[in-house]
């Protein structure tokens, strides 16, 4: 391998986390408790650009910022998925302080949410936790973290602002070759290797820290998982602008990955490619954003349609509408005032 093949240009490095895209049992549920217990902000409620009988929600911070977005698809009629190696398998979230994980357990208790306790890996004080289809997160602080910057919090959630979540942190995968996703991730991603604590090897891209960390375990011994409900479809990494994107379709071709080339997805564009079997990541550009079609004012009250894909009419979007689950996101914009339990949203 060629040592021009290993430089990547300054300008279009990889920036940390853009989003995780996971699958839900339910779009109502979902909604729920990303509003009501996490505090996020639903800033777009629109279809799977592949499956339009599919809604693909996103939540955020305050401004619908890239690194701040976790989305979920609801296929219908999916089973549950099986955890295993060769998966994207947990999700974190940013908050300000050791503190506000104190905070956080607290609020899990009155809510009835299963976690664990508060731990330390890699100097940082962390809190897993999961949802109600075994989705697995886990909330990590900020307190002692340099690097890619965290978001705002969503001002109108019932989250105590000094606690609030503020943007993604590390992503956990787990992958039965570590020298191929080694290779992946230093040579073709520019990702550089900080710690290692036993399985668990931690590296970052761009700014490093919270927000440009994936953590990835060795797992010779599991089964390989099984993509369904409760398990995660896909990783972005971000990168600023279309230009960047378009250096990154041409890098992975000359590296022979498997890859999509340009897909625009309208609110960003992007290319989608496997760094080992099973393991499906993105490259997303941060912007155009999700207010390009609405005003945020608005977001998350109704159905969004890609000008791109639909035309502009009232029938074509009923007809897209009318092929989705019933979904309530009435109260998107509403202050949240009640604090919610589990039992609140599975009901």
């Amino acid at each position: 391998m060629a040592n021009n093949e290993l430089y990547i240009k300054e300008q279009f490095q990889l920036k940390g986390i853009h989003h995780v895209t996971a699958i839900t049992s339910s779009a109502q549920h979902i909604y729920e408790f990303f509003s009501n217990i996490l505090g996020l902000q639903l800033a777009k409620v629109t279809v799977n650009q592949d499956d339009y009988q599919t809604y693909h929600l996103y939540f955020t911070d305050e401004n619908g910022a890239a690194g701040t977005d976790m989305t979920f698809f609801d296929f219908p009629n999916i089973p549950k998925g099986s955890k295993g190696t060769n998966s994207i398998q947990r999700t974190s979230f940013r908050v300000p302080s050791n503190q506000s994980l104190v905070y956080w357990q607290n609020r899990f208790n009155e809510a009835g949410i299963k976690h664990q306790a508060i731990q330390m890996r890699f100097d940082k004080q962390y809190l897993e936790f999961e949802d109600f289809d075994g989705q697995q997160y886990q909330l990590i602080s900020d307190e002692n973290n340099l690097g890619v910057a965290s978001g705002q919090p969503w001002k109108q959630s019932n989250v105590s602002l000094e606690h609030a979540i503020t943007g993604l942190g590390p992503v956990f995968v787990a992958v039965n070759n570590l020298e191929l996703i080694t290779l992946a991730l230093e040579s073709v991603l520019g990702f550089r290797k900080t710690a290692q604590a036993g399985n668990l090897h931690l590296y970052e891209v761009g700014l490093g820290g919270n927000g440009g960390s994936i953590i990835i375990e060795e797992d010779t011994n599991s089964s390989p998982a099984i993509e369904g409900y409760g398990s995660i479809h896909h990783l972005a990494l971000r990168v600023k602008d279309q230009e960047g994107l378009n250096y990154w379709i041409n890098r992975l071709k000359s590296f022979r990955l498997p890859q999509s080339g340009l897909v625009d997805r309208f609110y960003f564009q992007s290319e989608y490619f496997r760094v080992a079997p099973q393991i499906l990541f993105e490259i997303a550009t941060d912007g155009p954003g999700f207010w390009v079609d609405e005003a945020k004012e608005k977001a998350g009250l109704q159905l969004s349609l890609p000008p791109h894909l639909f035309p502009d009419d009232e029938a074509t979007k009923a007809q897209a509408a009318a092929k989705l689950r019933p979904l309530d996101t009435a109260d998107a914009r509403s202050k949240r005032t009640v604090e919610w339990k589990i039992t609140d949203i599975i009901r």
